[in-house]
């Protein structure tokens, strides 16, 4: 069937087309080309004058097809579908030619080759449209049930969010305890509260919630099948060894003759094998470390029943309709030597200095000795020029003149900032201006010449050679230095299971920045926080909430509605030889038997629309719905037919 009565619409974009495409001469040249009923120009297609005007031709000329060429498709196809299907014409037989970005942007300094590549782009447009098939949107169930991966501060407000709107949230969290890297943290900015505190905050909310989230601590995820609105996960929930409450909990953690390095503290200080991490921990159970414990029983002797050292894990199979990832980050380690890390006592990272500021009391003191004067080394593991970690942290240059304000202001210790740049944007510029008042000492220096660092005595020795004095080398003897390390990507098993992509600088990826920020290429599945690249805990919770609206809007509707530019298989053509199955990277294709023989079948929710399959099938036997091989022949025919003058 031929789609005979098409509509072509060309519009000037107010000037951004029109200033360098004829778009009279567009028109001219397509309104007798085959099966063109109308063609018309117009300022703004996408005002609502121009969309009535196809609304009017689709209902007065029987118009069976339409073809808009105008600015990019990410703008506007979804406005004129919308014309085609208020008009009473299925939206799917429409096609949106981007003669903006395509012919005039990029051939500005050519209008005459820019009007006949947007003539000959129109031409293709109308060919496609031609033997295009009225096709209906895929719609799937989404009950309102959603897995969140982490229990971070991202997470937590996520499942808040979420919770507060009346849907099902399981929230599965890798550690015994919730509150992820923001439970390290001292002093977050911008509100001066302690990480701690601001995960009590969210959890005293949790507790509220309760009948809405179903907490699962020391989880993880074994197994993920499915597809959005019907994702189909296990998780294995790991001994705590801890079975229930008992109120000599204190009693018990002190007899435990086991210590070792607490990693809550990054190894700065010791914590027992059963343990908590920091007072007012949640869950309020404590956990037993089964690589630390012996088993010696004194924990049994004080609490009875409550401790069972032979509990074994659990599995459990959930529904969700949605899966986020709030998996966080990891602070960078610093390779052995890089600015005298482990190479000298007195140099730690940004986050170990927080702990030690959360630690101290009366003056501050590491290994026995009191720090007076500090230097912080910035863009540590950040904006390598070799390696894996080319990006800028962002958030690293706040957090750590805040951490010198909170060192300043409690234990008056005098900083010095040896610094590449400073970026504390938004309001976070008056920290910078506050630490400079206060005494502060800022040295630029060039990645050309990093800072080295020597000991001489029982003090440190910064050498810089400080661009702000012309290169003047100056060297800084202090009792500390501190590397302002950056965020990297932690690497999960369960994102592999779901095929989710990674950005360039190894985070996981969104579609788009602005457009869809918090989803990805797999349908369903939704990212919030630093998983997906670094951010402050103001910004990760920006992130967290835009997530849990994002899923909000599938999960309180009950459905959604996909794309129908999916594959489909012609049985008949279809060998069983298997090639598209490898090829598919999102496991859309599986082989069935059909009568004894092995066919291709396509898993509608899962397919992406990338065509790999069509491509690699030798029979031709899989197509594109809205890309058809007849489609994409005749596109290229017209196109390459010659443009009279």
């Amino acid at each position: 069937m031929v789609n005979d009565k098409i509509g072509v619409y060309v519009c000037h974009c107010g000037g951004n087309i029109s200033d360098v495409v004829d778009v009279y001469k567009v028109v001219k040249a397509v309104q007798n080309f085959p099966n063109v009923a109308v063609a018309k120009e117009f300022m703004f297609m996408c005002s609502d004058q121009g969309q009535q005007m196809i609304e009017d031709d689709i209902k007065e000329l029987g118009l069976n097809g339409v073809v808009v060429a105008s600015c990019s498709p990410h703008l506007h196809e979804t406005t004129f579908r919308k014309v085609l299907a208020r008009a009473g014409l299925n939206p799917f037989l429409f096609e949106h030619i981007n003669i903006r970005e395509h012919a005039a942007w990029a051939h500005k300094h050519d209008p005459e080759g820019a009007t006949e590549k947007a003539i000959r782009l129109v031409r293709s447009g109308i060919a496609k449209v031609s033997k295009a098939r009225a096709l209906e949107s895929i719609r799937i169930d989404m009950p309102p049930q959603i897995l969140i991966i982490g229990a971070g501060i991202a997470g937590i407000r996520s499942a808040l969010d979420l919770a507060k709107l009346g849907i099902e949230v399981h929230l599965v969290e890798q550690l015994p305890f919730v509150g992820g890297r923001i439970a390290q943290g001292y002093g977050a900015y911008p509100s001066g509260k302690i990480g701690t505190e601001l995960i009590d905050e969210l959890v005293e909310e949790l507790k509220k919630e309760k009948s809405n989230i179903h907490l699962y601590t020391n989880a993880e995820v074994v197994s993920i099948e499915g597809f959005i609105g019907n994702f189909e996960v296990e998780i294995q929930i790991n001994p705590r060894y801890v079975v229930k409450e008992c109120d000599k909990f204190d009693e018990a953690i002190e007899k435990c003759p086991i210590e070792v390095l607490d990693e809550f503290n990054y190894g700065m200080t010791k914590r027992k094998a059963i343990y908590y991490p920091y007072p007012n921990a949640y869950p309020e159970l404590p956990a037993i470390d089964m690589n630390a414990c012996n088993k010696c029983g004194e924990c049994v002797n004080v609490c009875g029943d409550a401790i069972d050292l032979d509990q074994k894990p659990e599995r459990k199979k959930i529904k969700a309709s949605i899966i986020t990832f709030a998996t966080g980050f990891d602070p960078y380690e610093p390779k052995e030597g890089e600015y005298g890390y482990k190479q000298f006592d007195n140099v730690v990272t940004l986050p170990q200095f927080e702990r030690l500021l959360a630690l101290s009391n009366g003056k501050l003191e590491y290994k026995g000795k009191e720090i007076k004067d500090v230097a912080f080394i910035y863009c540590v593991g950040s904006r390598e020029r070799e390696g894996e970690h080319k990006y800028c942290s962002r958030y690293c240059c706040t957090a750590t003149i805040n951490a010198a304000l909170a060192a300043n202001q409690k234990f008056g210790v005098r900083t010095f900032h040896v610094y590449r740049d400073i970026r504390t944007y938004g309001k976070y510029e008056t920290y910078y201006e506050e630490a400079s008042k206060n005494g502060a000492v800022f040295l630029k220096f060039s990645p050309d010449e990093p800072p080295e660092i020597t000991q001489s005595g029982d003090k440190l020795i910064v050498k810089v050679k400080d661009q702000l004095t012309f290169g003047e080398e100056i060297e800084i003897p202090v009792d500390m230095v501190v590397l302002s390390v950056g965020m990297v990507p932690r690497k999960t098993e369960v994102v592999s299971m779901l095929r989710v992509p990674y950005s360039m600088d190894g985070f996981l990826q969104e579609v788009h920045p602005k457009l869809r920020p918090v989803e990805t290429a797999i349908g369903g599945v939704l990212i919030a926080g630093a998983c997906q690249a670094p951010k402050d805990t103001v910004e990760a919770t920006a992130s967290a909430s835009a997530t849990a609206a994002k899923a909000s809007t599938y999960l309180l509707r009950g459905y959604t509605e996909l794309d129908p530019f999916i594959v489909e298989v012609d049985a008949e053509k279809c060998t069983g030889c298997g090639d598209c199955v490898e090829e598919c990277m999102f496991g859309s294709i599986e082989l069935k038997d059909v009568n004894g023989e092995k066919k291709a079948f396509v898993i509608e929710a899962t397919c992406r629309g990338c065509g790999a399959c069509a491509g690699i099938c030798p029979e031709e036997a899989i197509n594109l719905r809205g890309y058809t091989y007849d489609q994409l022949r005749a596109q290229i025919d017209a196109m390459l037919e010659e443009v009279e003058e």
